[in-house]
């Protein structure tokens, strides 16, 4: 009896994901599972390394520069997300106005976004130079003198913020999408029952503009993060001064390529992934409160 055609067809679906499956087993799930188990060891790139148990996640509890790249990524997360969604909510309605040209100005807005991370940290580090930086030097010139910037300790980190807050246009196109999703209908029985522009803004844009508020913090969060390739670029992968531009992946990267402590790297990295998968968890918990979709 011949094999069905069913049976068949089944067959060659196989047969033609098969490329996809192998790679997906050989460079994601092989890795992944085998970077849990060289969490418990001590394993380096150049020996095998032997099963120590918790001490590689011990080890973390006391490294004083782990904690650092905690502090700063924290700190760059609970900063740089909330100003992201205002500035980009912000953009966003300004852009969505009907002006002529308006074209123009999305395009403006949105250049910095196609600059690489490489590029926009060359950039930055020469205007923000203390002694001949284009931003100290507009300072000056109305009696203020600029501080050190990405050379002071307590200035670092806003710098970092500042730079990262410049190329938002990715986030701000996807709220202008959810801007055009917004029926007109809602803005026409606002204007019947006499509200103005903040109180459309406030009872209207915002809360139907939370789908998309949910997806951008969410991702926001995850990004920040994984922050690697600006600070690193910034400090040369050396974190200064004194740790305040030391992220998390900027350390684990450390640890696991320049140390060869690929154990030390792989407790760090299920660390990481724990504080996002909790974090991702709460937001989620809590987006049933204030996220309100069309028709519901």
């Amino acid at each position: 009896m011949g094999i069905s055609w069913h049976k068949r067809e089944r067959v060659w679906g196989w047969l033609f994901a098969s490329p996809w499956i192998i790679g997906f087993c050989v460079f994601f799930a092989f890795p992944l599972f085998s970077s849990i188990y060289y969490s418990f060891t001590s394993y380096s790139i150049l020996q095998p390394g032997e099963f120590v148990g918790l001490q590689n996640y011990r080890t973390l509890m006391q490294d004083p520069v782990f904690w650092d790249a905690v502090y700063n990524t924290v700190y760059f997360t609970v900063f740089f997300v909330p100003l992201s969604i205002i500035f980009g909510v912000s953009l966003a309605l300004f852009l969505n106005m009907r002006v002529k040209g308006m074209a123009v100005y999305r395009t403006i807005f949105f250049l910095p976004t196609l600059v690489p991370q490489v590029a926009l940290a060359v950039l930055w580090v020469w205007l923000l130079n203390p002694q001949f930086g284009l931003v100290n030097g507009m300072l000056a010139s109305v009696g203020i003198d600029g501080p050190a910037w990405l050379g002071d300790e307590s200035w670092s980190k806003p710098s970092l913020i500042l730079m990262s807050l410049w190329a938002i246009g990715q986030a701000v196109v996807i709220y202008l999408a959810g801007l055009h999703d917004i029926p007109q209908d809602y803005y026409d029985a606002a204007d019947v029952d006499g509200a103005n522009w903040f109180q459309k803004i406030k009872s209207v844009t915002l809360p139907l503009l939370t789908p998309v508020i949910f997806y951008n913090l969410v991702m926001g969060v995850i990004g920040a993060f994984q922050q690697f390739t600006l600070p690193y670029t910034l400090t040369k992968g050396q974190g200064t001064p004194a740790n305040s531009l030391m992220f998390y992946v900027m350390y684990l990267y450390d640890n696991g390529f320049k140390y060869f402590k690929m154990g030390y790297a792989s407790a760090m990295a299920w660390i990481l992934f724990l504080i996002i998968m909790l974090l991702t968890g709460l937001i989620f918990l809590t987006s049933k409160r204030w996220v309100h979709y069309q028709g519901r």
